[in-house]
Protein backbone atom coordinates (compact mmCIF):
# COMPACT_ATOMS: atom_id res chain seq x y z
CA UNK A 1 0.00 0.00 0.00
CA UNK A 2 1.51 3.16 -1.03
CA UNK A 3 2.21 6.33 1.14
CA UNK A 4 1.40 9.37 -0.15
CA UNK A 5 1.58 12.85 2.39
CA UNK A 6 0.15 12.74 5.70
CA UNK A 7 -3.05 10.46 5.06
CA UNK A 8 -2.05 6.90 3.86
CA UNK A 9 -5.47 5.43 5.26
CA UNK A 10 -8.85 6.71 5.73
CA UNK A 11 -11.71 4.79 7.65
CA UNK A 12 -9.87 1.57 7.20
CA UNK A 13 -12.76 -0.25 9.44
CA UNK A 14 -15.72 1.25 7.07
CA UNK A 15 -14.06 -0.27 4.20
CA UNK A 16 -12.64 -3.71 4.79
CA UNK A 17 -14.53 -6.56 6.52
CA UNK A 18 -13.44 -9.91 7.42
CA UNK A 19 -14.36 -13.18 9.33
CA UNK A 20 -12.38 -13.91 12.29
CA UNK A 21 -13.41 -17.25 14.37
CA UNK A 22 -12.00 -17.35 18.27
CA UNK A 23 -12.23 -19.99 20.64
CA UNK A 24 -13.78 -19.38 23.84
CA UNK A 25 -10.94 -17.59 26.18
CA UNK A 26 -9.10 -19.35 28.36
CA UNK A 27 -7.32 -19.06 31.80
CA UNK A 28 -3.57 -19.49 31.32
CA UNK A 29 -1.75 -20.29 34.28
CA UNK A 30 1.95 -20.48 35.21
CA UNK A 31 3.71 -23.58 34.03
CA UNK A 32 4.64 -24.62 37.40
CA UNK A 33 3.12 -23.87 40.87
CA UNK A 34 4.61 -20.65 42.39
CA UNK A 35 4.38 -18.58 45.25
CA UNK A 36 0.91 -17.92 47.13
CA UNK A 37 1.77 -14.33 48.83
CA UNK A 38 0.36 -10.47 49.24
CA UNK A 39 2.91 -8.25 46.68
CA UNK A 40 2.08 -4.41 47.88
CA UNK A 41 2.47 -1.89 44.69
CA UNK A 42 4.79 1.26 44.21
CA UNK A 43 3.14 4.83 44.87
CA UNK A 44 3.51 5.25 41.49
CA UNK A 45 1.72 1.84 40.61
CA UNK A 46 -1.47 2.36 42.04
CA UNK A 47 -2.18 5.94 41.37
CA UNK A 48 -5.97 6.22 40.16
CA UNK A 49 -5.10 7.30 36.02
CA UNK A 50 -3.00 4.27 35.45
CA UNK A 51 -5.57 1.94 36.82
CA UNK A 52 -6.82 1.19 32.82
CA UNK A 53 -5.87 -1.62 30.10
CA UNK A 54 -3.26 -0.77 27.58
CA UNK A 55 -3.16 -2.53 24.32
CA UNK A 56 -0.07 -3.58 22.46
CA UNK A 57 -0.68 -5.54 18.96
CA UNK A 58 2.27 -7.39 16.87
CA UNK A 59 1.39 -8.70 13.32
CA UNK A 60 4.20 -10.91 12.09
CA UNK A 61 4.71 -12.30 8.23
CA UNK A 62 4.77 -15.54 7.22
CA UNK A 63 8.50 -17.48 7.71
CA UNK A 64 9.39 -20.49 4.93
CA UNK A 65 11.23 -21.83 7.85
CA UNK A 66 8.61 -22.10 10.63
CA UNK A 67 6.59 -23.45 7.80
CA UNK A 68 4.38 -26.25 10.04
CA UNK A 69 5.14 -24.63 13.55
CA UNK A 70 1.81 -23.28 15.13
CA UNK A 71 2.58 -19.51 16.89
CA UNK A 72 -0.29 -20.19 18.98
CA UNK A 73 0.62 -23.61 20.83
CA UNK A 74 4.40 -21.95 20.52
CA UNK A 75 3.33 -18.64 22.20
CA UNK A 76 0.82 -20.29 24.67
CA UNK A 77 3.65 -22.42 25.99
CA UNK A 78 5.94 -19.66 25.98
CA UNK A 79 3.50 -17.40 28.15
CA UNK A 80 2.92 -19.85 30.49
CA UNK A 81 6.80 -20.70 31.08
CA UNK A 82 7.31 -16.77 31.59
CA UNK A 83 4.37 -16.61 34.19
CA UNK A 84 6.52 -18.88 36.70
CA UNK A 85 9.10 -15.63 36.64
CA UNK A 86 6.65 -13.36 36.63
CA UNK A 87 4.22 -14.84 38.87
CA UNK A 88 2.50 -11.60 40.17
CA UNK A 89 0.78 -11.27 36.40
CA UNK A 90 -0.91 -14.46 37.38
CA UNK A 91 -2.68 -12.90 40.14
CA UNK A 92 -5.03 -10.55 41.10
CA UNK A 93 -5.25 -6.94 42.57
CA UNK A 94 -6.83 -6.38 45.82
CA UNK A 95 -7.50 -2.87 47.74
CA UNK A 96 -6.42 -3.07 51.59
CA UNK A 97 -6.83 0.16 53.40
CA UNK A 98 -6.49 3.90 52.52
CA UNK A 99 -7.01 2.92 48.92
CA UNK A 100 -3.60 0.80 48.71
CA UNK A 101 -3.76 -1.72 46.07
CA UNK A 102 -1.71 -5.00 46.21
CA UNK A 103 -1.26 -7.52 44.30
CA UNK A 104 -2.49 -11.09 45.72
CA UNK A 105 -0.23 -14.03 44.12
CA UNK A 106 -3.08 -16.82 43.45
CA UNK A 107 -1.35 -18.22 40.43
CA UNK A 108 -4.76 -18.12 38.60
CA UNK A 109 -3.54 -16.87 35.22
CA UNK A 110 -3.90 -14.98 31.98
CA UNK A 111 -6.65 -14.85 29.80
CA UNK A 112 -5.62 -16.60 26.57
CA UNK A 113 -7.52 -17.00 23.47
CA UNK A 114 -6.59 -18.24 20.14
CA UNK A 115 -8.43 -17.60 17.09
CA UNK A 116 -8.08 -17.70 12.88
CA UNK A 117 -9.10 -14.87 10.11
CA UNK A 118 -9.99 -15.25 7.00
CA UNK A 119 -7.60 -12.94 5.57
CA UNK A 120 -3.71 -12.38 4.90
CA UNK A 121 -1.76 -9.35 6.14
CA UNK A 122 -2.38 -7.75 2.88
CA UNK A 123 -5.83 -7.18 4.05
CA UNK A 124 -4.62 -5.01 7.34
CA UNK A 125 -1.83 -3.26 4.68
CA UNK A 126 1.01 -5.51 4.83
CA UNK A 127 3.05 -2.52 3.92
CA UNK A 128 1.69 0.21 5.54
CA UNK A 129 0.86 -1.26 8.95
CA UNK A 130 -0.90 1.06 11.50
CA UNK A 131 -3.71 2.02 13.27
CA UNK A 132 -6.91 2.10 12.72
CA UNK A 133 -7.18 -1.96 12.33
CA UNK A 134 -9.74 -3.39 10.93
CA UNK A 135 -11.74 -5.72 13.17
CA UNK A 136 -9.68 -4.85 15.86
CA UNK A 137 -12.42 -6.42 18.89
CA UNK A 138 -12.26 -9.37 16.85
CA UNK A 139 -8.44 -9.52 16.39
CA UNK A 140 -7.78 -8.84 20.10
CA UNK A 141 -9.17 -9.32 23.34
CA UNK A 142 -9.85 -5.99 25.56
CA UNK A 143 -11.43 -4.75 29.12
CA UNK A 144 -14.68 -3.58 29.41
CA UNK A 145 -14.63 -0.26 30.77
CA UNK A 146 -17.60 -1.22 33.62
CA UNK A 147 -15.56 -4.14 35.04
CA UNK A 148 -13.05 -2.30 37.34
CA UNK A 149 -9.94 -3.45 38.32
CA UNK A 150 -10.08 -5.47 40.89
CA UNK A 151 -11.50 -8.75 42.51
CA UNK A 152 -11.44 -11.54 40.05
CA UNK A 153 -10.15 -9.56 36.92
CA UNK A 154 -6.95 -11.07 35.20
CA UNK A 155 -4.18 -9.30 34.80
CA UNK A 156 -3.34 -9.60 31.27
CA UNK A 157 -5.39 -10.93 28.41
CA UNK A 158 -3.69 -12.33 25.23
CA UNK A 159 -4.70 -13.52 21.34
CA UNK A 160 -2.81 -14.84 19.16
CA UNK A 161 -4.82 -14.69 15.43
CA UNK A 162 -3.73 -17.58 12.72
CA UNK A 163 -3.87 -15.88 9.15
CA UNK A 164 -4.31 -17.17 5.83
CA UNK A 165 -1.05 -16.25 4.27
CA UNK A 166 0.84 -17.99 7.55
CA UNK A 167 1.12 -14.85 9.64
CA UNK A 168 -0.24 -14.41 12.56
CA UNK A 169 -1.42 -10.97 15.16
CA UNK A 170 -0.24 -11.36 18.81
CA UNK A 171 -2.50 -9.15 20.48
CA UNK A 172 -2.01 -8.11 24.33
CA UNK A 173 -4.07 -6.00 26.99
CA UNK A 174 -2.44 -5.41 30.20
CA UNK A 175 -2.85 -4.15 32.90
CA UNK A 176 -1.12 -0.66 33.49
CA UNK A 177 -1.33 -0.14 37.39
CA UNK A 178 1.22 -3.28 37.23
CA UNK A 179 4.05 -1.81 34.76
CA UNK A 180 4.45 1.06 32.18
CA UNK A 181 5.22 -0.20 28.69
CA UNK A 182 8.77 -0.59 29.35
CA UNK A 183 8.02 -3.22 32.49
CA UNK A 184 5.37 -4.73 29.71
CA UNK A 185 7.96 -5.03 27.09
CA UNK A 186 10.05 -6.95 29.30
CA UNK A 187 7.85 -9.31 30.10
CA UNK A 188 7.04 -10.08 26.40
CA UNK A 189 10.96 -10.03 25.54
CA UNK A 190 10.85 -13.27 27.88
CA UNK A 191 7.99 -14.98 26.10
CA UNK A 192 9.79 -14.40 22.84
CA UNK A 193 13.00 -15.54 24.38
CA UNK A 194 11.74 -18.75 25.52
CA UNK A 195 9.74 -19.17 22.78
CA UNK A 196 12.84 -19.18 21.20
CA UNK A 197 14.00 -22.05 23.52
CA UNK A 198 15.95 -20.34 26.27
CA UNK A 199 15.33 -22.26 29.62
CA UNK A 200 14.93 -18.69 30.95
CA UNK A 201 14.81 -14.76 30.78
CA UNK A 202 17.95 -12.97 29.46
CA UNK A 203 16.89 -10.19 31.99
CA UNK A 204 14.90 -11.78 35.47
CA UNK A 205 12.46 -9.66 36.86
CA UNK A 206 12.42 -7.61 39.96
CA UNK A 207 10.07 -6.72 41.98
CA UNK A 208 10.86 -4.07 44.79
CA UNK A 209 8.27 -1.62 44.08
CA UNK A 210 8.96 -0.21 48.02
CA UNK A 211 11.57 1.89 45.92
CA UNK A 212 9.32 4.16 44.25
CA UNK A 213 7.14 4.45 47.87
CA UNK A 214 6.39 7.96 49.22
CA UNK A 215 9.15 9.44 51.48
CA UNK A 216 8.80 9.55 55.06
CA UNK A 217 7.28 12.08 56.13
CA UNK A 218 6.11 12.56 52.74
CA UNK A 219 7.60 15.76 50.54
CA UNK A 220 5.95 17.06 47.57
CA UNK A 221 9.08 19.07 46.04
CA UNK A 222 7.14 20.19 42.55
CA UNK A 223 3.74 21.87 42.25
CA UNK A 224 2.08 19.22 39.57
CA UNK A 225 0.19 21.23 38.00
CA UNK A 226 -0.75 17.72 36.17
CA UNK A 227 -3.01 16.89 39.22
CA UNK A 228 -4.53 20.39 39.53
CA UNK A 229 -8.19 19.55 40.36
CA UNK A 230 -10.60 20.35 37.89
CA UNK A 231 -13.35 23.07 37.53
CA UNK A 232 -14.59 22.61 34.31
CA UNK A 233 -15.86 20.54 31.46
CA UNK A 234 -13.98 20.42 28.28
CA UNK A 235 -14.90 23.14 25.94
CA UNK A 236 -15.07 23.23 21.94
CA UNK A 237 -16.82 20.42 19.72
CA UNK A 238 -18.75 18.07 21.58
CA UNK A 239 -19.97 14.61 19.52
CA UNK A 240 -20.80 10.96 20.81
CA UNK A 241 -18.56 7.92 20.29
CA UNK A 242 -20.45 6.65 16.88
CA UNK A 243 -19.49 10.48 15.27
CA UNK A 244 -15.50 9.67 16.43
CA UNK A 245 -13.15 9.03 12.85
CA UNK A 246 -10.06 7.55 13.29
CA UNK A 247 -6.99 8.22 11.36
CA UNK A 248 -3.11 7.92 11.46
CA UNK A 249 -0.98 10.38 10.57
CA UNK A 250 2.78 9.38 9.26
CA UNK A 251 5.15 12.30 9.58
CA UNK A 252 8.49 11.67 7.39
CA UNK A 253 11.33 13.12 8.13
CA UNK A 254 10.65 15.66 5.37
CA UNK A 255 7.71 16.81 7.01
CA UNK A 256 9.20 17.24 10.37
CA UNK A 257 12.44 18.78 8.36
CA UNK A 258 9.71 21.05 7.06
CA UNK A 259 8.39 21.80 10.39
CA UNK A 260 11.56 22.22 11.91
CA UNK A 261 12.83 24.95 9.14
CA UNK A 262 9.66 27.15 10.67
CA UNK A 263 11.43 27.01 14.05
CA UNK A 264 13.73 30.01 15.40
CA UNK A 265 17.01 29.09 15.89
CA UNK A 266 17.09 28.44 19.70
CA UNK A 267 14.36 25.51 19.02
CA UNK A 268 16.26 23.95 15.81
CA UNK A 269 18.20 21.29 18.12
CA UNK A 270 14.47 20.18 19.40
CA UNK A 271 13.35 16.63 19.18
CA UNK A 272 11.35 14.82 16.50
CA UNK A 273 8.50 14.02 19.06
CA UNK A 274 8.84 17.68 20.46
CA UNK A 275 8.12 18.98 17.37
CA UNK A 276 5.25 16.56 16.33
CA UNK A 277 3.83 16.86 19.51
CA UNK A 278 3.85 20.62 19.47
CA UNK A 279 2.34 20.46 16.11
CA UNK A 280 -0.20 17.79 17.10
CA UNK A 281 -1.28 19.80 20.01
CA UNK A 282 -2.14 23.09 18.12
CA UNK A 283 -3.62 21.41 15.09
CA UNK A 284 -6.60 19.91 17.28
CA UNK A 285 -6.75 22.16 19.45
CA UNK A 286 -7.51 24.69 16.18
CA UNK A 287 -9.60 22.14 15.04
CA UNK A 288 -11.66 21.27 18.20
CA UNK A 289 -12.22 25.07 18.75
CA UNK A 290 -12.24 25.51 21.99
CA UNK A 291 -13.35 29.24 23.54
CA UNK A 292 -10.36 31.32 23.75
CA UNK A 293 -10.55 31.43 27.41
CA UNK A 294 -10.62 27.76 27.74
CA UNK A 295 -7.68 26.36 29.65
CA UNK A 296 -5.54 24.23 27.38
CA UNK A 297 -3.02 21.30 28.59
CA UNK A 298 -0.60 18.86 27.25
CA UNK A 299 0.76 15.82 28.64
CA UNK A 300 3.46 13.38 27.95
CA UNK A 301 4.45 10.17 29.83
CA UNK A 302 7.65 10.38 30.43
CA UNK A 303 10.29 7.37 31.53
CA UNK A 304 12.12 8.54 34.70
CA UNK A 305 14.63 5.36 34.95
CA UNK A 306 17.60 7.02 33.78
CA UNK A 307 16.96 10.08 36.29
CA UNK A 308 16.33 7.81 39.50
CA UNK A 309 19.33 8.33 42.38
CA UNK A 310 20.26 5.17 43.36
CA UNK A 311 19.38 3.36 40.45
CA UNK A 312 16.40 1.23 40.35
CA UNK A 313 18.32 -2.43 39.62
CA UNK A 314 18.01 -4.32 36.65
CA UNK A 315 14.78 -6.60 35.76
CA UNK A 316 11.96 -3.47 37.63
CA UNK A 317 9.07 -3.60 35.60
CA UNK A 318 6.65 -1.35 37.82
CA UNK A 319 5.64 2.03 36.51
CA UNK A 320 8.45 4.39 36.21
CA UNK A 321 6.81 7.72 34.49
CA UNK A 322 5.79 10.55 35.47
CA UNK A 323 3.17 13.12 33.29
CA UNK A 324 4.58 16.43 33.43
CA UNK A 325 2.11 18.98 32.03
CA UNK A 326 1.92 22.01 29.62
CA UNK A 327 -0.72 24.67 30.38
CA UNK A 328 -2.32 27.94 28.31
CA UNK A 329 -5.15 28.89 26.92
CA UNK A 330 -6.61 27.55 23.52
CA UNK A 331 -6.54 31.48 22.27
CA UNK A 332 -2.73 31.37 22.73
CA UNK A 333 -2.19 28.42 21.31
CA UNK A 334 -4.37 28.80 18.29
CA UNK A 335 -2.76 32.61 17.66
CA UNK A 336 1.03 31.99 17.86
CA UNK A 337 2.89 30.30 15.82
CA UNK A 338 4.29 26.44 15.65
CA UNK A 339 7.23 27.64 18.08
CA UNK A 340 5.04 28.26 20.79
CA UNK A 341 3.58 24.90 21.38
CA UNK A 342 7.03 23.45 21.18
CA UNK A 343 8.62 25.59 23.54
CA UNK A 344 5.91 24.34 26.16
CA UNK A 345 6.51 21.12 25.32
CA UNK A 346 9.99 21.51 25.97
CA UNK A 347 9.58 23.22 29.41
CA UNK A 348 7.24 20.20 30.50
CA UNK A 349 9.99 17.67 29.60
CA UNK A 350 12.59 19.36 31.55
CA UNK A 351 10.79 19.61 34.58
CA UNK A 352 10.01 15.75 34.80
CA UNK A 353 13.77 15.49 34.32
CA UNK A 354 14.91 14.95 37.66
CA UNK A 355 15.29 11.85 40.04
CA UNK A 356 13.48 13.70 42.71
CA UNK A 357 10.06 14.66 40.30
CA UNK A 358 8.78 11.10 40.27
CA UNK A 359 9.45 10.61 44.48
CA UNK A 360 7.64 14.07 44.36
CA UNK A 361 4.81 12.46 42.68
CA UNK A 362 4.80 9.46 45.10
CA UNK A 363 4.22 11.54 48.00
CA UNK A 364 1.92 13.63 46.79
CA UNK A 365 -0.14 10.57 45.76
CA UNK A 366 0.13 9.39 49.56
CA UNK A 367 -0.68 13.24 50.82
CA UNK A 368 -3.74 13.87 48.90
CA UNK A 369 -5.50 10.71 48.70
CA UNK A 370 -3.84 9.58 45.19
CA UNK A 371 -5.43 12.51 43.05
CA UNK A 372 -6.21 11.92 39.04
CA UNK A 373 -4.67 13.46 36.30
CA UNK A 374 -6.32 16.27 35.42
CA UNK A 375 -8.07 15.17 32.22
CA UNK A 376 -10.01 18.37 30.69
CA UNK A 377 -8.71 19.63 27.47
CA UNK A 378 -5.77 17.56 27.72
CA UNK A 379 -3.47 16.17 24.82
CA UNK A 380 -1.87 13.07 26.56
CA UNK A 381 1.00 11.46 24.59
CA UNK A 382 3.58 8.86 24.95
CA UNK A 383 6.54 8.06 22.73
CA UNK A 384 7.04 4.38 22.12
CA UNK A 385 9.83 4.63 19.61
CA UNK A 386 12.41 3.43 21.97
CA UNK A 387 10.47 0.86 23.59
CA UNK A 388 11.03 -2.09 20.46
CA UNK A 389 7.63 -3.64 20.61
CA UNK A 390 8.62 -4.68 16.79
CA UNK A 391 11.86 -6.52 17.92
CA UNK A 392 9.62 -8.75 20.10
CA UNK A 393 10.60 -12.10 17.86
CA UNK A 394 8.91 -15.61 18.72
CA UNK A 395 10.55 -17.24 16.33
CA UNK A 396 9.07 -15.58 12.99
CA UNK A 397 11.66 -12.58 13.37
CA UNK A 398 10.86 -9.23 13.97
CA UNK A 399 7.34 -7.81 13.54
CA UNK A 400 6.06 -6.19 10.48
CA UNK A 401 4.14 -4.05 13.34
CA UNK A 402 4.58 -3.60 17.06
CA UNK A 403 3.13 -0.30 18.51
CA UNK A 404 -0.31 0.36 20.72
CA UNK A 405 -3.21 -0.70 18.73
CA UNK A 406 -5.67 2.32 19.21
CA UNK A 407 -5.40 6.05 19.85
CA UNK A 408 -8.30 7.30 22.35
CA UNK A 409 -10.73 10.24 22.64
CA UNK A 410 -13.05 10.73 25.42
CA UNK A 411 -15.54 14.03 24.01
CA UNK A 412 -17.07 14.52 26.99
CA UNK A 413 -13.90 15.93 28.98
CA UNK A 414 -11.70 16.93 25.36
CA UNK A 415 -9.17 14.34 26.66
CA UNK A 416 -6.90 12.47 23.35
CA UNK A 417 -4.35 10.18 23.91
CA UNK A 418 -2.06 8.97 21.73
CA UNK A 419 0.93 6.63 21.15
CA UNK A 420 3.84 7.51 18.78
CA UNK A 421 5.41 4.25 16.83
CA UNK A 422 7.93 4.24 14.49
CA UNK A 423 7.20 3.83 10.75
CA UNK A 424 9.55 3.82 7.80
CA UNK A 425 11.62 7.01 8.29
CA UNK A 426 9.30 8.65 10.67
CA UNK A 427 6.46 7.99 13.25
CA UNK A 428 2.58 7.17 12.93
CA UNK A 429 0.18 9.50 14.93
CA UNK A 430 -2.91 7.95 15.83
CA UNK A 431 -6.13 10.51 16.35
CA UNK A 432 -9.79 9.86 17.31
CA UNK A 433 -11.87 13.37 16.37
CA UNK A 434 -14.87 14.12 14.93
CA UNK A 435 -15.97 14.06 11.70
CA UNK A 436 -15.69 18.20 11.33
CA UNK A 437 -13.37 18.80 13.48
CA UNK A 438 -10.96 15.93 11.63
CA UNK A 439 -11.53 18.01 8.36
CA UNK A 440 -9.86 20.96 9.71
CA UNK A 441 -7.04 19.33 11.72
CA UNK A 442 -6.02 17.50 7.76
CA UNK A 443 -6.36 21.11 6.25
CA UNK A 444 -4.18 22.23 9.37
CA UNK A 445 -1.35 20.26 8.51
CA UNK A 446 -1.20 20.34 5.19
CA UNK A 447 -0.43 24.20 5.70
CA UNK A 448 1.77 23.90 8.14
CA UNK A 449 4.39 21.61 6.21
CA UNK A 450 3.52 22.39 2.70
CA UNK A 451 3.77 26.19 3.12
CA UNK A 452 6.30 29.18 4.55
CA UNK A 453 4.61 29.58 8.31
CA UNK A 454 2.95 32.81 9.00
CA UNK A 455 1.19 33.88 11.91
CA UNK A 456 -1.38 34.92 9.41
CA UNK A 457 -1.68 31.35 7.89
CA UNK A 458 -1.06 29.75 11.27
Amino acid sequence: MHIKGFFPRHDVNQRLTLSVTRKSPEMLCPAESTPHEFKYLSDIDDQTSLQMYVTPINFYKKIPSMKGRDPVMIIREAIAKALVFYYPLAGRLREHTGRKLVVECTGQGVLFAEADADATLQHFGEDALYPPFPNLDDISLDMPDNLGIWGDIPLMLIQVTRLKCGGFIFSNCFSHTMCDAIGAFQFLSAVSELARGSAFPSIRPVWERHLLTAHQPPRVSFTHREYDVATSLGGGTHATLDQMVERSFYFSSAKISALRRSLPPHLKRCSKFEIVAGCMWRGQTIALSPKPDEEIRFSMVVDNRKHINPPLPMGYYGNVIAFPVAITTAGELSKNTLHYAVELVMKAKREAASGEYLRSVASLMVMRDRPTLTAVNTYVVSNLMHIGLKQMDVGWGMAAYGGVSKGIYWPTVNIQVAWYSDFKDGFVVPVCLPLESMKVFEKHLQVMTTTVPTASSL
